[in-house]
């Protein structure tokens, strides 16, 4: 069964992507330059775990205009990496993407790397917005597709402790872009609290 995997070089879409070739998915992994401060790091970092855990190369598709019209702290220097994190549209475009990308490769699946949505920041990292959006990618392409949450039963902590029995190493989340992890953005708090939590089992 072909599966789109939207792929980013962290460790939710790498354990994403390697538990979805042990189910018997042909994956045809994609990732998006939607003109973040990280691209470049992800990018590299995405390369290099397809290339260790024997997966498919990921096709890119330059989108960074959509940044430098959409700002935010994803994709500005200018504005605060944590504070003004959320990019509106970001999930929506992903999906949209990757639905056309389905529609080519005639895959009838995309999958996103969403967390459980308890905890969730944003609007569209709720289970109403996929549903949402796989009926509105479905309806305007005339193509059934359906959008996979694997992960969406999982926590950070949970996703890091499963990463490591699969031995997932050098995997890029930070927002910033820099060499090493900011420690100040959404992701890289995330990661921390994760590994806190971690500890005090």
């Amino acid at each position: 069964m072909k599966l789109v995997t939207l792929v980013s070089g962290g460790i939710d879409s790498t354990l994403m992507s390697i538990l979805a070739v042990e189910q018997g998915f042909e994956l045809f992994p994609l990732f998006v330059d939607y003109g973040q401060l990280s691209a470049a790091k992800e990018w590299a970092a995405c390369i290099h775990n397809h290339k260790k855990h024997k997966l498919p190369q990921p096709k890119k598709v330059n989108l960074s205009g959509f940044g430098r019209l959409i700002h935010s702290g994803l994709t500005s220097k200018k504005m605060r990496i944590k504070e003004d994190a959320f990019l509106p549209g970001r999930n929506s475009l992903f999906l949209l993407t990757a639905g056309a990308y389905a529609y080519q490769t005639l895959s009838k699946n995309i999958a996103i790397g969403l967390l459980s949505d308890t905890y969730k920041l944003f609007p569209d990292q709720s289970k109403e917005f996929i549903q949402s959006a796989e009926q509105f990618i479905s309806k305007e392409m005339n193509y059934s597709v359906k959008v996979l949450t694997p992960l969406m039963k999982f926590n950070k902590a949970e996703v890091i402790e499963l990463a490591k029995s699969k031995k997932i190493t050098k995997t890029y989340s930070c927002h910033a872009g820099g060499p090493t992890p900011c420690g100040k953005c959404i992701s890289c708090l995330e990661i921390k609290n994760a590994m806190k939590n971690l500890k005090r089992k």
